[in-house]
């Protein structure tokens, strides 16, 4: 792939640890500022799921950086296609059962990238 393609994998990558840091370790501390609609009551007792949350954003992360260890260009492009994928689902339904915001952050980016993808 090239390297736009790897840089955008790679951006959205680090937000996808940005999101697990956020909810896993920081969703009582960073989290209330970052969430400004969200009732700042609600933190504390959504903690454990919030991780959750964290932990499948772990998951995305992993699966998008193990693309660039991946020699062979069929499975370097197959998986970046399927953890592409999830996270658009992802963003997709986060946009329409959340906030539309998620779709530019999320979303969008990893439309991008797949159709760069597909264009290579």
């Amino acid at each position: 792939m090239n390297l736009a393609v790897d840089l955008l994998i790679g951006f959205i990558a680090l937000l996808h640890l940005y999101f697990l840091w956020l909810e896993m370790f920081a969703w009582t501390s960073r989290a209330p500022r970052v969430f400004k609609g969200f009732p700042k009551e609600l933190f504390e007792p959504t903690k454990t799921m919030a991780a959750n949350q964290g932990l499948y954003n772990g998951f995305l992360a992993a699966g998008l950086i193990w693309t660039f260890f991946i020699g062979e260009y069929p499975w370097k492009l197959y998986i970046s296609i399927f953890f592409l994928s999830c996270v658009l689902i992802a963003g997709i339904f986060g946009a329409m059962t959340v906030s539309k915001k998620i779709f530019f952050v999320q979303a969008l980016p990893a439309l991008i990238a797949l159709v760069l993808v597909h264009l290579k």
